[in-house]
């Protein structure tokens, strides 16, 4: 029994190796990727080459995203950066059959809804773009600069809670990330770690 437990344990820090390679390092090409949106428009990332995208994990069920939509700070930030000419796409990645798994038609829904201002939503159910990022939570957030270069990975803020009374006075590391590079300075802080809910892979 002591034998398998040695065993379960290195196998389970090999996944959590595995999985912390999975997340391309700061200053690497993004990936490049290729998705359909809720009206059912394909997006591809190289098709936005010369502009800042924001990338956005995203699970409508999940608290810690409903913290930052239910107060309307996602929706402030998407409209103020787009106003600006940065690309954002928020991307649902959970699996079909899985919390936050949505359908063209729920999408539609959500972005009349909650009011919405992101460039797009993109359907992802078969976890391919969350994989080819290592984006682990919802919401998890990426930069990226108009050479295509990753220029910011993780959180959105420094408050990890789904509580949005948090949000006044927590550091929003997205905005002051979009802030550095539109004015032509280097990022303080390109890397923090993400929270919220998982998201919810489909097996391979």
């Amino acid at each position: 029994m002591k034998t398998k437990s040695i065993l379960t344990l290195i196998a389970s820090l090999a996944v959590a190796t595995l999985w912390a390679i999975d997340v391309p390092p700061v200053g690497s090409n993004a990936p490049d990727f290729s998705l359909t949106d809720a009206v059912g428009k394909t997006h591809s990332l190289s098709q936005y080459k010369g502009k800042y995208v924001v990338l956005e994990w995203f699970n409508p069920e999940c608290p810690f995203v409903k913290k930052h939509y239910g107060s309307g700070n996602m929706q402030k930030l998407q409209e103020e950066y787009t106003g600006k000419g940065v690309v954002w796409l928020t991307i649902d990645s959970n699996a079909p059959d899985t919390e936050g798994n949505i359908t063209p038609e729920q999408a539609q829904k959500i972005m009349s809804g909650w009011k919405t201002h992101q460039t797009a939503l993109l359907l992802d159910p078969e976890s391919k773009v969350a994989r080819s990022y290592g984006a682990k939570n919802t919401p998890n957030m990426v930069i990226i600069s108009p050479e295509g270069k990753i220029v910011y990975e993780g959180a959105i803020d420094s408050k990890p809670t789904p509580n949005p009374n948090d949000i006044p006075n927590s550091t929003n590391y997205v905005k002051a990330a979009l802030d550095e590079s539109l004015a032509g300075r280097p990022i303080s802080n390109a890397q923090t770690k993400p929270y919220g809910c998982s998201v919810k892979y489909k097996s391979s």
